[in-house]
């Protein structure tokens, strides 16, 4: 039981004066790049998937 104590107690330790948590600007600038890059990527996997169901389309329109 004194070792789950201690754990504890180092860990709050840890989390409270050793861990550099980021400042509210820092927080909300990270959050927007992620966002934007997000839109980004579903953009670019939106014209791809476009462009191969042109694809199989025109196969199938014309093959079968």
């Amino acid at each position: 039981m004194k070792k789950i104590i201690k754990y504890i107690k180092e860990s709050y330790n840890e989390l409270v004066y050793k861990v550099s948590w980021p400042t509210r600007k820092e927080l909300s600038s990270s959050a927007v790049v992620v966002l934007v890059a997000s839109v980004i990527l579903s953009l670019l996997i939106f014209v791809v998937d476009l462009g191969f169901e042109n694809v199989m389309r025109f196969l199938y329109t014309k093959v079968f």
